[in-house]
């Protein structure tokens, strides 16, 4: 695993790492079909339980940095919240311990408000049953 430390990450960060950072709805949706992604539910237990999409892992952004072994280095790890505050810090720190990783910017409202009726149906049809 290769660390990266928080002031080179500084030092390089530009425009293209800015845009790197985030994917919308419909990127993350083309890539979690092709299995080239993994998603990840970062919100508290409370919530999770309270609601959650059908797709994707969870993994409480307080537990994150215990449980890092259940991440899949080999795919480009996506986070996501109902907005995207703490999806950008678990990015980041994903970032920093050497994943390749990205926020959720439309956040899982915006996702929720995307896979509806016939749009939700024809995505899942297409992951096949893998969910």
């Amino acid at each position: 695993m290769i660390e990266i430390d928080f002031g080179n990450y500084l030092r390089s960060f530009n425009y293209q790492e800015r845009l790197d950072m985030k994917i919308q709805t419909k990127e993350l949706l083309e890539l979690y079909a092709e299995d080239r992604i993994q998603l990840l539910d970062i919100r508290f237990k409370e919530e999770y339980a309270a609601w959650h999409i059908g797709i994707g892992s969870h993994i409480p952004l307080n537990e994150l940095p215990n449980r890092l072994n259940e991440l899949d280095r080999s795919k480009t790890i996506v986070t996501m919240c109902p907005h995207y505050d703490r999806a950008e810090i678990a990015r980041l720190y994903l970032t920093l311990q050497g994943f390749k990783s990205r926020y959720l910017n439309d956040g899982m409202f915006g996702l929720m408000d995307f896979l509806r009726g016939d749009k939700a149906r024809d995505f899942m049809s297409r992951l096949g049953g893998r969910a």
